[in-house]
């Protein structure tokens, strides 16, 4: 009786076609991360300019430049 719990191994021609098919499933994928990682980026700098536009940080800052101009 021939054991069929294991599964056979592929030939190295097998092996490669099936590679290719799973990265061809796969395109576009970066594509999509970039998008993702911009409209974070985005978000990050919108956020980071209300926060240093703001009156209070900015007389924190030019407080601290003042500071070390004046010494």
């Amino acid at each position: 009786m021939k054991n069929t719990a294991w599964p056979v191994p592929l030939l190295r021609e097998q092996a490669e076609k099936a590679l290719k098919s799973l990265h061809s499933d796969e395109e576009g994928l970066a594509t999509a991360e970039y998008g993702i990682v911009m409209l974070a980026a985005v978000g990050f700098a919108g956020l980071l300019t209300a926060i240093l536009t703001s009156d209070t940080v900015r007389g924190l800052l030019e407080s601290v430049v003042q500071n070390a101009l004046s010494h």
